[in-house]
Parts: C-alpha cells; structure tokens; sequence
C-alpha cells in the first residue's frame, strides 16, 4: 500500500492475530513504533490477546511490555485494553497483577467485572470472585448472560445453596434464563447443590438446547448416581437426532457406570465410543480406566493405560488411583516412577494416591521417598500433599513424622487436625487428643463428626471419661451433633470403653430411629463387658425390629457365643450367615473360627480355616490364639512359622497370641525372645498387650525383680492391665511388697478400681493380715464400693439357669441342695478332704468349708446333674 492510514495498521495487526500470525502482528507494531503512527486500543487489545497464545515467561514479558506502553501512551482509560489485560494476568495466574490492574482501571463495565471474576475463580480464589460480583452489583452494573453465567457457574463450585439460589432469582428478574448459556450453567449449579427436580424443571422449560444443555443433564444424573435416568436422558438426546453427542457425554456416562452393578452398561458405552470414533479423546479413555478399576476390573483398566498412544498427567493420576485403591500398592508406586520418566510434571493429586500406596507400617520407606519428591518439586505447601503426608505417616505409625509434617504445613484445615487426632487416638493419648481439640477450636477451625468420632475413640479408662468424655457429650448435645448417627453410636462404644456399660445403654436408648451400626455398637459393648446373653437378646430385637443381619452384627453375635461358650447358640449364628450368604466373609469366618475354638471345638475350626495362600492375616491370628488357649504351644509357634514362612507378616495381634501362648505354657526365656523380636526382625512396636504377656510370665513363675525392671523400661506408657497382673501374681505367690505397690499404681489410675481392692484384700487374707483385710473392705463400703458378685450358669433344657454363692432362689433349690449332699456323702466315702487355703475369709475350718460347697459352680453341677446321668 503506498499510502497506509492508522486504521490500515491497526486492521492489519488485528488480522494477523486472528489468524494465529502473532510474531507478523508484534513486527507491525515494531514499523508503527518507528513510523510514529499513533497507538489505538483496538490494536493493544488484539496484541494482548496473542499474548495469551504464547508460552508461559514470553507471554507474561510481551504482556508487561504492552501494559507499560498502554500506560506510556495513555490508552488505560480504553476498558477493552484492561478487559484484554484481565484475561491475560489471570490465565497466566498472575492473580495479585490482575487485582492491582482492576482497581486502577477508570473505567470498568461488565466485560471487566467478568474478566475479574474469571481471573480469580479459574484460579482457586472462589470466594473472592463471589465478592467481586456483590462489589459489581451494588456499583450497579448490569449483568449479561456472560457475567451471570460465570457467576452461577461461580456458585456451583463454591456449592454454596444460598448464594446460587440468590443469584438464581436475580437471574430470574433479568429473564436472561431464557439465554442457552445462562440456563446451563444454572443447570450445573443446581445439580451441584442437589437440586435435582428444580434442574429438571428448568431443563424441560428450556425453549432452545444445546449439546451442552444435555450434557449438564447427564452429569448431573451421574454425579448423583442415578444411572438410570443418565440413560433415560441419552436416548432422549440420541432420539431428537438433531444434536450429537460428544466426548463430554460419553464420560458423563462413563462415570455413572463406575461400580460393579453397571460395569456391563459401562462396555456398552465403551463400544458406542469406539463406533463413535471417541476412544482415541484422552479424557474418554481416562474416564474408562477409572470405571473398570472401580468395577474391580483392574486388568481392562491396565489394558486400556498401557494401549494408549497418548496420556496427559490425569491418565497417569487415574492409573495410580486403581492401582492404590486395588491394594496393588508396588504397582502404584512403579507407575509413579515411569511417570517421573515423562514430560509430563507430577501434581498434588498425583502425590496424594502415591502416598495412599505408602500407607502401611512396612511402607514407611517408600513413603520417605515419596515425600522426599514432593520436597524437591516444592509441592510441600499444598494443603491437600500436606494432609495426604498426614496420613500416610499416621497409617504408619510414625507419629514423630505426623507431628513433624503438622508444624510446618503453612495453612491447616479440618481434615488436618482430624488425621492427627486419629494418630494420637490411636495411641491412646487423649491428653494430646484434647490439645489439637482445643488449638482447632482456638484457631476458627470448626470440628465435624469425624473430628468427635476420633476423640471419643480415644478414651479408655473412667478418669479419662470423667475429665473429658463427659464434659465432651455435653459439647456435642450443645452444638447439636449428638442428632448425627456417627456420633451417638460412637459414644455407645466410648462409655463401653471406659467401662459405664448403662450410660452406653441410656445414650442407645434417645436414639429414635436405630441403624444396624446402632445396634452392632450396643451388641459390641455388652459382649465386650462380658455380657454375651444379653448381645444374643439385643440381636434378637434387632431381627424383631426388621433390620437386616450385616457381616458385622453376625461377626459380635458370634463372639457373644464366645464368650459364653455356647456352642448350640454359635451354630445357629453360622448356619444363619451361610443362609445370608456371609459365611464367605473374611470377618465372619474369623468371628466362627473363634467361636469353636472357645467352645472347644477345635476340629470345626480347622475346617474352616482357608487355604494357607489366601487365608486372611485374622484367620492365622485366631488359630494361633486358639492353640495358645488350650495349652497347645508347639501347634501355636509351628502355626506361626508357617505362616512367615508363606510369606505373611506378623501383626500385632499376632504377637499378642503368640505371647499369650508363652504365658500360658510358663516359657519366659521364649516370650521375651520373640517380644525382642518384634521391631528388629519384622518391624512390629510393641504395645502395651504384648508387654502385659511379658509381666504375665515373668509374674506365674514369681519372678518380681525381672517383672519390675522389664515394667520400669516398658516403651509404652503402664495401664491398668499391667498393675493388675503384676497384682494378680503377687497373690498368687503372697509377696506383699510387690502387691502393694501394683495396688497403690492401679488406684492412682482409678480411685475407684473395685479389682485393686478386691485382689489386694485377698492377697492380705492369704498372708492372714485379717486386720488388713477388713480396713480395706470398711474403706470400700465408705466409698460406696461393691463387688460385683461371682456366679455360674448353664443352659438346660433351654433354659438358662444362673446360681451365686449359697444361692436359693431356684425352683429347684431343694432338689438342688438335695444332690449336693448326696454328692458330698459320696466324695466323703472315697476319702475327700476339702482344702481351705484358698477360703479368703476369717471364719473356722467348718464355716470355710461350707462356704466353699455352696459355691456356684457346685451349686450350677448339683443341678445338671439331676438331668444327666454321666454326672452321677
């Protein structure tokens, strides 16, 4: 062109642009720089908008380059310059020069405000956004169907049911919902909030869609997981045959087919896919691989990974995924590593599901490692990366790491002090517990269920009930939580735990409408206080009240067989979860096993035990457990080297029977060198179970110096476990020292421990310290302590018959005492002499004697010996 007016270069720049010519557009304003053509802001718009175009660190230096000149020439009173602005700091996520650029606009019109709102909402700052809308709203802008599309869509990420119904009626006043746009979008954000019927109303009112409207619909059905109805819309869309359906569609419908009741659904769509020429759209094939691991198909889903010619960061992110939540932990973290091979960079969700992989004690490692990478790609200070690190070192068992990772994260959220009250729950630390309580509540963070499930979880002991538990339930009542069902069962099983069975009672009893996790807990805490019978009676309401049996109501009710070794009761629970079809249940079959095993029946629970390949770790625990309750220490200790042997790694209950069996059979040197044995040759801490085992053992045979010393150097914190055995053997073997001193232990643990008393006054009687003796049982009457009284009992004829001590409130009390007589005239013939030494009361040979042939077990024989002739 021979004569070129400004509007010439601006129309030429403005065309390079549009067809992608950005550097012969930036060459243009280089010749009208030296030409000293005047700058318009048609033309920096259309620059700022190659800008956009252009990688990373060029895009952000041509843009503060222009910025500068627009300033220099005195173009930032054009909006269209600083709207075009907007868009190129937020897509760069240059968040604060977005902001800062806003404010010294002069002139700001809806375009601008959306611009802002855009900026800030694409990069996480949701609720700033929403503030700039209200700030746009009270200067009086207007809105356009593009602003309140974004701010609806704006609502539906927040999930904010207030907000979107807010912005939902100014919508409605504007009658901008008859725009396709704006309707999708509040399509989405209604189904977002759960609104699903006000969605479908709107949809069907809709006088134009788009594909774009349909797909919301499906997303929405899927994201709800009403499948069905993700269908029903689809062949309503395929029917009308004017719209076609797109990748967006496919995985909609994909992700509603992820479980293993639509998996066939699902390779239905996998075949539309590949009819339709969508299997080769990478979010498709993502989407696929996510639906066939979660249908537990893992090898499709492999298949499907590897097949493909090409993958963005969310297909190795979903790969990983399956592998984790598969158990398939090596082959999570080996992904990771062909991943950190690519050009493709690691995000926060890639290291959230590797450290899922991690989550095991014998992980512990691999987690390193892991947390090493997130270090060094400086990923640390992401709260999600940050709680992830949080659990796998709590699932670990580390909780120096837990600790360590908490204090320096930047910024902390509920999740966060969740996952370390679970940790310090775990051990049994409710003095720690209580302190992250209060710092979360000081901090404004604001507990959930899961939070007072925790804390509540980690109380065991009556002090620890009265100073926290208690003032805690009230906390709940106060901010209403006690009406969510978490919450009110797992106080059930907190006052279970400390040993107040009736406030256990009274919570079940305010809850109006009982879930089956309702009744387990209540079952679970009367078979745990050694209330079996009344677990069965429970159970039996619960059938009676329609609730169906789940593996873990079946697995209590058989230990309540257990525990009162009633074998006809336990046979019946069986056969009643093969008929439910969960007698498969690992849980189940552990709970049966456990149950033969304690009514004697050895040989019914080898025959359910499972083939050592696949025989779940509980199923080696209990048969171990089973040996050692019987004596059988050789089978227990051949039992456990078997299964090292198949590769099985040891766990803490396992150690727990093991030592249990050295006790029981007296075999200290054995107990302690496996005890030893627990951190350095398989990587298991001890706890204070497998020390009890150890005090135990040293205590039967009287060895009270080797029991003090191992209890002084203990890694673990001493419990009334420990004081209570240590107790128990000193009685056995009358040293009063020592007896004294596990005493005075237990009750500083527990005032008002009524075992500490009991056991301490018969040690005193055995060394007749009868003075002694009756000090300690005046003192427990000024205190208001009784004993729970002894008893026996036995199941005859159907009828459970319970006897104390000198019992005659049987029907058959006559006939009783009758028997017992006769039984004793007997035994008197063949040269039977009672022996009274273990009668702990202060009366004369005749009395003590008697006392000890009214005992209840006497008294439970005299009776089933009137039914039975091989008692005669």
């Amino acid at each position: 062109m021979p004569d070129r007016s400004p509007s010439s270069w601006y129309t030429a720049i403005s065309g390079c642009v549009r067809c992608g010519h950005e550097s012969t557009a930036f060459d243009l304003l280089c010749g009208m720089r030296e030409r000293a053509v005047p700058l318009s802001g048609f033309a920096l718009a259309s620059l700022i908008t190659a800008c956009e175009r252009r990688d990373k660190e060029e895009g952000r230096t041509c843009g503060a380059a222009i910025h500068a000149l627009t300033h220099k020439a005195g173009l930032m009173v054009n909006v269209y310059i600083g709207t075009a602005l907007l868009h190129l700091y937020g897509s760069r996520k240059h968040v604060l020069d977005a902001h800062k650029l806003f404010r010294e606009m002069p002139e700001r019109n809806v375009v601008s405000w959306t611009a802002l709102m855009v900026a800030l909402s694409s990069n996480g700052y949701l609720e700033e956004a929403l503030r700039a809308y209200c700030r746009m709203r009270m200067e009086g802008v207007a809105c356009n169907a593009n602003a309140f599309a974004t701010v609806v869509s704006l609502c539906g990420s927040l999930e904010s049911e207030m907000a979107g119904l807010q912005v939902f009626s100014q919508v409605l006043v504007s009658g901008l919902q008859r725009q396709v746009s704006v309707a999708n979008s509040l399509i989405t954000m209604l189904g977002n909030i759960g609104r699903v019927k006000d969605a479908e109303k709107l949809f069907y009112r809709m006088e134009e869609r788009d594909t774009i409207s349909w797909n919301a619909m499906v997303s929405m059905y899927s994201h709800e997981g009403l499948c069905s109805k993700c269908f029903m819309v689809f062949s309503d869309m395929r029917r009308g045959g004017l719209l076609r359906h797109d990748a967006t569609t496919m995985c909609s419908l994909i992700c509603a087919c992820a479980s293993s009741d639509y998996v066939n659904t699902g390779s239905g769509i996998h075949s539309l896919c590949l009819r339709g020429g969508l299997h080769s759209y990478i979010p498709v094939i993502n989407a696929l691989v996510n639906m066939y691991s979660a249908a537990g198909k893992l090898v499709d889903a492999e298949f499907l990974f590897w097949s493909m010619g090409r993958r963005d960061l969310i297909s190795w992110n979903t790969m990983i995924s399956s592998y984790v939540q598969s158990g398939n932990n090596m082959d999570a973290l080996k992904t990771l590593g062909q991943l950190l091979q690519t050009n493709e960079a690691p995000d926060r969700m890639t290291f959230s599901s590797a450290l899922g992989a991690c989550s095991s004690p014998g992980a512990l490692m691999d987690g390193r490692m892991v947390h090493a990478m997130i270090l060094q790609l400086s990923l640390h200070r992401n709260l999600l990366v940050g709680n992830s690190l949080l659990t796998m070192y709590g699932k670990c068992s580390s909780i120096q790491d837990v600790e360590r990772v908490f204090q320096l994260m930047s910024t902390h959220d509920v999740v966060s002090c969740n996952v370390l009250i679970g940790s310090y729950s775990a051990l049994e630390d409710c003095t720690k517990v209580m302190q992250v309580f209060t710092w979360m509540r000081g901090a404004g963070l604001k507990p959930n269920y899961i939070t007072l499930v925790n804390i509540q979880g980690s109380f065991k002991s009556s002090n620890e009930l009265r100073n926290y538990g208690l003032p805690l339930h009230a906390y709940t009542i106060h901010t209403g939580f006690i009406a969510d069902d978490y919450v009110s069962n797992s106080l059930i099983t907190m006052y279970a735990n400390c040993g107040d069975l009736d406030s256990s009672t009274k919570v079940f009893r305010t809850i109006i409408k009982k879930s089956v996790v309702s009744w387990n807990a209540m079952i679970a805490a009367n078979v745990q206080h050694g209330h079996g019978e009344e677990g069965l009676k429970l159970f039996m309401d619960m059938w009676h009240a329609g609730n169906n049996l789940d593996h873990v109501c079946l697995a209590e009710c058989l230990s309540s067989s257990a525990s009162l070794a009633s074998l006809e009761e336990g046979m019946q629970l069986h056969g009643l979860g093969v008929k439910c079809g969960l007698d498969n249940d690992s849980h189940v079959v552990n709970a049966a096993m456990d149950m033969y095993g304690k009514c004697g029946k050895m040989d019914e629970m080898l025959k359910m035990l499972p083939d050592p390949a696949v025989r779940p770790q509980q199923c080696w625990n209990t048969l171990i457990s089973g040996y050692a309750r019987y004596g059988y220490f050789k089978e227990a200790e051949d039992t456990f080297k078997h299964m090292v042997s198949m590769g099985r790694k040891p766990d803490y209950v396992t150690f727990v029977t093991l030592l249990s069996a050295c006790s029981h059979a007296g075999l200290v040197d054995k107990g302690i060198d496996y005890y030893n044995s627990m951190s350095s040759v398989f990587g298991v801490s001890p706890g204070i179970k497998h020390c009890v085992c150890i005090v135990d053992v040293l205590g039967r045979l009287g060895r009270f110096t080797e029991a003090e010393k191992f209890i002084e150097d203990m890694p673990v914190l001493t419990n009334d476990l420990i004081w209570r055995s240590l107790l128990s053997s000193s009685r056995t073997h009358k040293n009063l020292d020592t007896g004294r001193k596990a005493a005075k232990k237990l009750l500083e643990l527990d005032p008002f421990d009524d075992s500490a008393y009991v056991l301490l006054s018969n040690l005193y009687a055995t060394s007749a310290r009868w003075s002694d003796v009756d000090r300690l049982r005046s003192h427990m009457k000024s205190i208001n302590l009784n004993k729970r009284p002894a008893c026996s009992w036995l199941k005859q004829k159907k009828e459970v018959s319970i006897f104390g001590i000198g019992d005659r409130s049987h029907n058959d009390t006559e006939k009783i005492y009758a028997k017992l007589d006769e039984i004793f005239l007997k035994l008197r013939e063949v040269g039977y002499v009672a022996d009274t030494s273990s009668a702990l009361h202060d009366t004369d040979e005749e009395q003590k004697e008697q006392n000890l042939w009214n005992h209840s077990e006497k008294l439970a024989l005299a009776y089933v010996s009137l039914f039975r002739k091989d008692v005669q």
